[in-house]
């Protein structure tokens, strides 16, 4: 039998494992294109609950272990492995509510559970990938559970299969035999149920390399007025903020949200199943706090002092603003619609807002945003009902996550590129209805080719062709197209590439890394050969990562 020490240790040692393999998991990824990459989504996605699971005492059940572990990673989501994994612990939580213990059969549902939600998740489930290793790793469970009641052995042979399945996943999709790598979602699973294996068999907890990783706290900062930060005249002097573990029979929130209202401002009150996220800027904190603990058990309470704090704050401004995602605070709805943008290049952000876009979350490749860095910006948005614009083809499972956690109406357009998203929030009508924006929005984008120029980031093999780290890179619609030396010579030639018959129209976004006289030279460029047939038009992006997006219409 497992309890829920054990089971708290295991997730803490298979959080530190992932951490410290993101690196190698990361390599396995087929494109060399730099990418927010699958071992780093999936270390983010577990080290969100280490903070969490650290304070859970020796005494905790199963149960709280599982739900504290997956209300955690749901909200630190990132990139699609890290929403599929959330999943696949949210079956944990299932599996084992009311449960003291685990045993091989709670286990063996608990598998089961994970498993279909990730595939319910995922609107096309690929076979070859980290849902096929969890998959087959729980029909292995559900063999063995009647034969056993040994929770290490049962596990053990859960953990073969899964690493059997790894080894034949490049046989399942072609891509990775191509590239000669195994899946990198299904190899992170591996490593973290590995990692816990060792623990329920009496192994150490393994140390986190990462230490930055290992003591992120969760906290709604996101959820913070920036306004409250940066204003000269402070009102309210304690930014409050602490998690309530929901008591049985809890009392609607809003009754603590109304209190709070009374005692500050910037008040912000979030809730799911098991907790409610409280964030207040007051003059009596404990005040604040005792109304908490008449809905349940207090976790993670921070007390700042923003006058203190407030010059420092001024100081960092301008770097928090280009390097992070903005923070918001919550807000009452004023108007029918909203829109949500997920961008990065002050050039892209400031197009976004130009044409309607009410919220910005800092993000894309390299930088997926998490659940809840989402789900702050719907909070923020002043509105009834939310577009959301994910602009990134591993962005749109954690934004369908945020979906869920959202107090309004939220409609995800799987927008897959930034010129898509522009297409699509151009194309809004405010006098037609939500059903017909949702179809023209998404008809709009669906028509859009997009273009990519960027640099390999490491060596690799692809297609039977070596490509070298620092080769320039040209993506046809998230496909590798070519490879080249020249980034201007790339842009041409993907151009002439995505032009159609009925191309009108050609828009370059030249990145950070483009000065303003090479971004001439290539629209000069561009002119001579297809100016007669389509209209150029260069933007300055400051885009990272991309050297130009380009959108051809």
């Amino acid at each position: 039998m497992i309890d829920g020490k054990l089971l708290r240790n295991a997730f803490i040692s298979a959080a530190n494992c992932i951490s410290n393999n993101k690196r190698k998991v990361d390599e396995l990824n087929v494109f060399p294109v730099p990418d927010g990459d699958t071992g780093t989504n999936m270390s983010m996605t577990m080290g969100n609950a280490l903070k969490e699971l650290e304070l859970l005492d020796d005494t905790v059940g199963v149960s709280q272990v599982a739900s504290v572990t997956a209300s955690a990673l749901l909200r630190g989501a990132r990139g699609n492995s890290g929403v599929i994994l959330s999943l696949l612990f949210r079956g944990f939580a299932k599996g084992f509510a009311n449960e003291k213990e685990i045993n091989t059969q709670n286990l063996a549902k608990a598998l089961e559970l994970g498993v279909d939600g990730a595939y319910k998740a995922v609107m096309k489930p690929t076979e070859g990938t980290i849902l096929t290793v969890a998959r087959r790793g729980a029909e292995k469970a559900r063999e063995l559970c009647d034969t056993t009641d040994d929770v290490a052995e049962m596990f053990e042979a859960v953990c073969a299969e899964a690493e059997e399945t790894l080894a034949q996943t490049p046989e399942m999709l072609p891509t990775l035999k191509k590239a000669g790598v195994v899946d990198a979602g299904g190899k992170g699973l591996c490593l973290i149920f590995r990692a816990m294996l060792n623990v329920f068999k009496g192994g150490q907890i393994e140390t986190s390399a990462d230490s930055q990783t290992a003591k992120a706290a969760v906290t709604i900062e996101t959820f913070a007025s920036t306004v409250g930060q940066f204003d000269d005249e402070i009102t309210f002097t304690y930014c409050t903020e602490y998690i309530v573990k929901k008591q049985e029979g809890c009392e609607d929130c809003l009754k603590l949200r109304a209190y709070l209202e009374t005692i500050g401002d910037c008040v912000v009150v979030v809730e799911d199943d098991e907790i409610i996220k409280v964030h207040v800027h007051t003059n009596n904190p404990g005040l604040a706090i005792e109304k908490g603990l008449e809905f349940g058990s207090i976790n993670l309470p921070k007390i700042e002092n923003m006058k203190m704090q407030h010059e420092a704050k001024q100081r960092e401004a301008k770097v928090t603003k280009s390097s992070s995602n903005q923070e918001y605070v919550s807000v009452k709805p004023e108007k029918q619609y909203g829109f949500v943008a997920v961008a990065v290049g002050e050039g892209i952000e400031e197009m976004f807002r130009d044409i309607g876009a009410d919220c910005i979350v800092k993000g894309g490749q390299t930088m997926n945003p998490s659940t809840e860095d989402i789900l702050a910006a719907i909070q923020s948005c002043p509105a009834e009902t939310v577009f959301v614009l994910p602009n990134n083809k591993n962005i749109i499972m954690a934004a369908e996550q945020a979906v869920k956690l959202a107090d309004r109406k939220v409609c995800v357009l799987q927008t897959r590129t930034i010129p898509q998203g522009i297409s699509a929030l151009l194309s809004f009508d405010p006098e037609a209805d939500f059903n017909t924006n949702r179809t023209d929005m998404t008809k709009a984008f669906e028509r859009v080719s997009t273009g990519q120029i960027t640099f390999a980031a490491r060596d690799s093999e692809f297609d039977g062709h070596s490509i070298n780290s620092g080769e320039i890179l040209a993506l046809e619609n998230g496909k590798l197209a070519f490879v080249e030396k020249d980034i201007n010579k790339a842009a041409v030639k993907l151009v002439k590439k995505l032009l159609k018959s009925d191309s009108s129209f050609v828009t370059v976004i030249y990145g950070e890394d483009i000065s303003d006289g090479e971004a001439e030279k290539l629209r000069e460029q561009l002119e001579e050969k297809y100016g007669s047939k389509v209209e150029i038009n260069m933007v300055t992006g400051g885009q990272p990562v991309y050297y130009y997006i380009i959108s051809v219409e």
